[in-house]
């Protein structure tokens, strides 16, 4: 009988040199305001911004407000279609929008080496989108780009809030000692932005044979649509092998369409 290793190895220092994000805690009292001020520097930098709330109607509010002010930005949720969705994330990431507003981002799966900053709105809202595990995964989408930088708003602490700046720090700490060690200056992640719509036809960026089975990439992001809706619902039925098959298969399908 093999054996197996008790333990558990950690992978956090990255070979970009890329840190985890800085993360500080803001009053919520003028939130909007500082969160705007924020916004604008990063995009005067070619930089984006994710802004997180806890519900759909809020995300739109302040996507609409965002606008009014004077900076391009967008909500995503799932009232939204994947082909919406693609619009929107593509958009972000060629900067024809500087920010998007969205409840649980996560679910997207992005890879958005652009975004140096992601607002938590409600940071000391207990609950599932505010749990320590959302939290650091939350802040996690900054650690794609060297200025990364989280802002919590908040009027007070949670433990939930507090595991996870002592997590995202510590984290920050071994990759800054590692630079150090070893010489290394974080390198910024180019990543090219792919065509995820066409008109007439495919993208000659990607001639995938998966992608022939399909007649435009905006059939595959319909089929995506599709199976995020099965696996939802084979989930909300406890069927968890089978919503874990469409969940991979999702995923496959994002892949080829520049969404992973």
């Amino acid at each position: 009988m093999e054996e197996k290793c008790p333990y558990i190895v950690e992978q956090i220092v990255r070979p970009t040199g890329i840190c985890d994000p800085e993360v500080e805690v803001r009053p919520t009292e003028n939130q909007l305001e500082d969160l705007i001020k924020e916004i604008k520097a990063r995009a005067k930098r070619g930089e984006r911004a994710l802004v997180l709330t806890t519900t759909k109607r809020l995300a739109e509010e302040v996507a609409d407000y965002l606008t009014e002010r004077g900076i391009k930005a967008k909500y995503l949720h799932s009232d939204l279609n994947a082909i919406e969705r693609a619009k929107v994330i593509k958009e972000l990431r060629e900067g024809v929008i500087d920010a998007i507003v969205g409840v649980n981002l996560l679910r997207e799966g992005l890879d958005l080496p652009e975004v140096s900053l992601v607002a938590i709105l409600e940071a000391d809202k207990e609950g599932f989108l505010r749990s320590y595990r959302s939290l650091i995964q939350i802040i996690g989408r900054a650690a794609r780009n060297v200025n990364g930088k989280a802002i919590l708003y908040a009027d007070r602490i949670t433990p939930s809030m507090q595991k996870a700046i002592e997590e995202t720090n510590r984290r920050r700490k071994i990759q800054l000692e590692y630079n150090k060690r070893h010489g290394i200056k974080p390198k910024p992640i180019k990543k090219k932005v792919t065509q995820l719509l066409t008109v007439e036809g495919f993208s000659s960026e990607l001639p995938s044979e998966e992608l022939k089975k399909f007649r435009s990439e905006g059939e595959v992001l319909k089929e995506i649509s599709k199976l995020e809706k099965q696996m939802w619902e084979a989930a909300n039925r406890w069927e968890f092998e089978k919503a874990a098959k469409l969940r991979d298969r999702i995923k496959e399908l994002k892949k080829l369409v520049g969404l992973v």
